[in-house]
């Protein structure tokens, strides 16, 4: 049994000049489409011997470990850093995980996650395993089977997992010509400096809210995923992620957080790099941990 759900997907009249697609990503039981890859990865280790979850996030990859292990009847420790917020603690403790506090990076929770294994734990890594990959590539399928072939597609970029899965399932449909826009925040974007020197950068630090796009060094695969699927990479401010967030929340009545809201800027811009495509698809990504009131504030802040 699957442990995510399938996602609406919405045609919106919302954006300027074409027809957009909605992926409602947000609308998963955990607040994001990590759920799909992290569920599937979950279910696969459970099947093969494991008897408890152990993952490294301070944000929705530790929420969608927490909802499927507690689905799948298994105990899950969450290891995060220092800087996760008292909302997304909460959350964690809400879905029956155990939570470690630890180090003041992902990096140093990741290593610490890492060194409490066992030999029956399964380590879920929020981005950089395949089994992740062929999960999300499920989104790609649910479209195909509304009868929705987009032109282009737009979605966020964080560790590389979202596009990972979004490539696979396009190839699995045969639509290898359809390109990606991969959009992140200034301060976030690893990827568009990776791409840019032909190498993966690793960022100092993260200097962006978007706190879930705060990869400081994109996966292997996805960096040479550009290589072979035409992949635009995409860099919006923090104020315009936001200022989608909010936007979003009006026309749709949904909250998502900055993460998603820099892929909603791409899309809601009338000009620039997605002048010309008329049926696009915009992966909405979610996240659990962003509230109006804080969204509220970052625009105060910004503007």
């Amino acid at each position: 049994m699957a442990l995510h759900i399938d996602t609406p997907l919405l045609a919106s009249t919302a954006f300027p000049q074409r027809r957009v697609w909605l992926k409602m990503e947000a609308l998963q039981p955990s607040g994001s489409f990590k759920l799909r890859g992290i569920g599937h990865a979950c279910a696969t280790y459970a099947a093969r011997g494991a008897r408890r979850i152990v993952a490294s996030s301070g944000g929705n990859a530790g929420l969608a470990a927490a909802y499927a292990g507690r689905e799948l009847g298994l105990p899950v420790l969450v290891v995060v850093p220092e800087t996760t917020s008292e909302r997304a603690r909460a959350l964690l403790a809400r879905e029956e995980a155990e939570v470690c506090v630890h180090g003041l990076s992902f990096q140093e929770a990741n290593a610490h996650a890492q060194s409490l294994l066992g030999p029956q734990d399964a380590f879920i890594h929020p981005f950089d395993d395949p089994l992740l990959w062929e999960g999300h590539a499920g989104m790609i399928d649910e479209v195909a089977r509304c009868s929705v072939r987009p032109d282009a597609v737009v979605l966020a970029v964080g560790g590389g997992g979202l596009l990972s899965g979004t490539v696979a399932g396009l190839r699995r449909q045969g639509w290898n010509e359809v390109p990606v826009f991969a959009v992140e925040t200034v301060g976030a974007d690893s990827y568009a400096q990776s791409l840019a020197a032909g190498k993966r950068v690793e960022l100092a630090a993260i200097a962006s809210i978007a706190t879930s796009l705060g990869a400081r060094k994109v996966s292997e695969h996805a960096f040479d995923l550009a290589r072979t699927h035409p992949i635009t990479p995409i860099v919006v401010t923090d104020r315009e992620a936001v200022t989608a967030c909010l936007r979003f929340m009006d026309d749709h009545r949904v909250v998502v957080e900055p993460a998603c809201g820099a892929a909603l800027a791409l899309a809601y811009q009338a000009d620039g790099p997605l002048i010309g495509f008329e049926n696009l698809l915009v992966i909405v990504c979610g996240g659990a941990t962003a509230t109006v009131a804080q969204l509220q504030v970052w625009d105060a802040q910004l503007g």
